[in-house]
């Protein structure tokens, strides 16, 4: 049987042109205010004519305007449940006005080759990024909204940042007006979770200071509940009577180590998690959290996507606060 034949793309016109698959696209898209000099533009047809190349229906779309393309980038970090459920909310509210998600863990750079063969409609942003690489993708024609965490350079929808932060928040309020005067922090072990952490800890921290308590004590939980021992009886020694975790997953792993230590929660230790995730109500005791309300956050990002487009922006989709304390036993 014979073999089939290798479809030619954009990288294979960069190779055979020498220069970048960035180029190839600036040239084939006809992306203006480009320096790019004739010689490298003939080069790049010339590649295309030897080659055969044909581009992607998706690049075609960017030329015409009409790309239903929305590119994705996450942060390279463990997908819990909470992260996993906002891609899918978004997914489908984006769906319904004829819209397509590709998502992509976002690499440091090396993703350019994606964007450019696939020339989206929107890039949105739940990542790390530097702002040539986005300043790039604008000079392209492809509108960039950036929900991670903003600098003075980069002013976009921010989403993330302010959730976070609100998360915890939600944490220090419901354990301070149990009662609580001095409050742990239970950080991840895990240094690809560190934006997420700080911002939340951040959220403690500002919390604890508008409340006149003392700020967190924090110490770092791995998943072994003899680590986690040992730092629920430092809080117990240090005077702290109830902990934030960082999710719902280091929250379990404290209550291991507690059980392991002879502590129960919330008698000993209250313990509030993060994320809600469906076992949550089956812990021992049934944990205490913060719903992230993913479909709230999709919502928000959606109406931003459709707002930069011009489409007419999602009806009927749910608003209100974006996290919420879940009561349970464990505080």
């Amino acid at each position: 049987m014979a073999r089939q034949q290798r479809r030619v793309t954009a990288v294979d016109v960069a190779r055979e042109a020498g220069v970048s698959q960035t180029t190839v696209s600036y040239v084939l898209n006809d992306v203006p205010h480009q320096k790019i000099s004739a010689e490298t533009r003939e080069r790049v047809h010339a590649a295309v004519a030897k080659l055969g190349y044909t581009p992607s229906a998706a690049a075609r779309a960017l030329r015409t305007g009409q790309s239903d393309i929305v590119l994705l980038l996450l942060a390279d970090m463990p997908l819990g449940h909470t992260a996993i459920e906002l891609v899918e909310q978004l997914t489908q509210v984006l769906q319904r006005k004829g819209l397509n998600v590709v998502t992509r863990i976002e690499d440091g750079g090396a993703s350019d080759s994606l964007w450019a063969d696939l020339a989206p409609r929107t890039v949105v942003v739940l990542a790390p990024m530097r702002a040539d690489r986005r300043r790039r993708m604008e000079a392209a024609g492809i509108q960039v909204i950036n929900a991670w965490r903003c600098d003075a350079e980069d002013v976009g929808h921010d989403t993330l940042a302010h959730s976070q932060h609100r998360v915890g928040e939600l944490q220090a309020g419901h354990l301070a007006a149990a009662g609580h005067r001095q409050l742990g922090y239970a950080a991840p072990a895990d240094r690809r979770l560190s934006d997420f952490y700080e911002l939340r800890l951040q959220g403690v921290r500002d919390a604890c200071g508008e409340l006149g308590i003392a700020p967190p004590v924090v110490r770092e939980i791995e998943a072994d509940k003899d680590l986690a021992a040992v730092a629920a009886q430092e809080w117990r020694a240090a005077g702290v009577t109830a902990v934030c975790a960082f999710n719902d997953e280091v929250a379990f792993a404290l209550l291991a180590g507690m059980r392991a230590a002879g502590l129960a929660a919330p008698g000993d230790l209250a313990v509030i998690g993060v994320d809600d995730i469906p076992v949550a109500r089956f812990a021992e005791p049934p944990l205490t959290t913060v719903d992230q309300h993913m479909g709230i956050v999709a919502g928000e990002l959606a109406q931003a996507i459709l707002r930069r487009q011009d489409l007419p922006e999602a009806s009927g989709e749910p608003r209100g606060e974006s996290a919420t304390v879940v009561a349970r036993q464990s505080a």
